[in-house]
This record gives C-alpha cells, structure tokens and sequence, in this order.
C-alpha cells in the first residue's frame, strides 16, 4: 500500500469516528505514512491507522494540506472530480470566508469561487474592503464537487472535515465569514435556519482560539434571490463594523 493509500484509509476511518460524535473535530494533526516495501508485505486497515502519528502544528502547511487534498479518496466525490479544490488566498488572512463546496467552474479549474456566485463574492467582499488577493483566504466544507451540486452528504462532510480544521488552525483568521446553509450548519453543527443564523457575530470555538463568526446568505442564493440581497449587504455591514472595533481596540 502507497503512503497516499494508507492517509486517505486513515482519514477516513477517523472522519467516520467523528461522524457519530460531534460531528465536526479540531485537533487532528497530519498523518505521517511510508510506501510499503517492494516484497509484496500488505498492510491491513487496522494496522495504518495504528501507525498514525500526529504532527506538531508548527510542522503542517498550506502546501501539505492542498497536497493532501488534491490525493485524497476519503470519500466516493473523490471518483468525479476533475479537480479538488483546497483553497486560495493570503496566508495570515483578516478574514476566512468558508462556502459549502465547489461548482462545475470551480471542479474545472481547481479554484474557489470562480463561477457566478464567485465572481459575486468578490464583488461583496470588496464593497467591504476585504479581497482574495489582499486580506482573506477562501475555501469549503468540503473539497470535491458533489454530483450535480447536491448538497453533500453527511460522510462526505465528514471525510473533509480535518481539511479544514487545519486551515483554520494554520491561518489564524481574525474573523470567519460563513457563506450559506450548509457550511454555517457543518460548522455550528445546528439545523438552524440560514435566516435565523445570520445577522449575529458570535463566537467560533477553533480548538483554543475564539474567532468571531458571521453566517451570511450563500452568494448563489442572492442570484436565485434578489431579496436576499438587502440583508447579505446588512451582514457585510456588521462584519465591516466588526473589524473597525476590533482595529480601534488595538490601537
């Protein structure tokens, strides 16, 4: 078994575990696997994940979890992509918007919000100030493109979930903005309705940091939707407003 063949098992089998717990973990570090000799010996499942050893923070990357990801086959979303999608932007971000997951313009060319519904964020965050190319890092809940964009389901999330984590984890954001239903529901494990969890900057809990966190309308809902629009702009408002205070209280 290769080295990517025995992380992607491993993944998995933890992504599961976290499945029938909480449902979304922090904590998981990098796993660390070498190519099985040339003689033919095979490991077995159980015999991988016993060998998983998690990597101090400060060793894992943006590289190492963008190479993980574009390798990995945790999940069946791994069989139809054409290309995963880790994640884009600057390395110590003023704000992390985080989507659901990738369309058919972002599968084609292994970046986040590309499409329509991209090119509308991009137009949101700037009326704010904020930028892909300047102060924000933009990336998923999930990586790989769901069939026919259907909402992914609850092993897929899982099996991506440390992904993420570790992103969080290694850019630190001083706010997080959540893009649509899915990713504020994955990421507040709650059922609430978008409309209900909008409107607030409330508390993030990323292992031992507290990052304020902003739910928003997905910028394809506000294409469906003109009327979503006003309250989208009131959101970007409050975040706006958010980072303001936060910049008058350091200084």
């Amino acid at each position: 078994m290769t080295a990517d063949e025995k992380t992607s098992l491993a993944v998995f089998l933890d992504a599961a575990a976290a499945l029938t717990g909480s449902g979304y973990r922090s904590g998981q570090g990098e796993y660390h696997f070498s190519d099985d000799a040339e003689s033919g010996g095979e490991v077995t499942g159980s015999e991988a994940v016993d060998s998983v050893t998690a990597a101090d923070t400060a060793s894992d990357s943006l590289e190492k979890i963008a190479a993980a990801v574009r390798s990995c086959s945790a999940c069946k979303l791994a069989t139809g992509r054409k290309n995963a999608v880790p994640g884009e932007g600057v390395s110590n971000p003023l704000v992390m918007v985080i989507g659901e997951g990738p369309g058919a313009d972002e599968d084609s060319s292994g970046r986040p919000f590309v499409g329509r519904a991209g090119q509308l964020l991009d137009r949101m965050l700037a009326s704010i100030n904020l930028s892909r190319e300047s102060n924000c890092f933009i990336a998923n809940v999930i990586k790989c493109r769901p069939p026919a964009n259907r909402d992914p389901q609850p092993d897929e999330t899982a099996a991506c979930a440390s992904f993420l984590e570790r992103q969080i984890r290694i850019l630190k954001p001083r706010f997080i903005l959540c893009a649509g239903r899915i990713a504020a529901h994955t990421l507040l494990n709650t059922a609430e309705p978008i409309g209900k969890l909008r409107g607030n900057c409330i508390d993030f809990q990323a292992g031992d940091t507290v990052i304020p966190f902003l739910a928003t309308y997905h910028p394809s809902a506000l294409l469906r939707n003109e009327d979503l629009k006003r309250p989208a702009w009131e959101d970007l408002k409050l975040l706006r407003s958010a980072i303001e205070g936060s910049e008058n209280h350091v200084r």
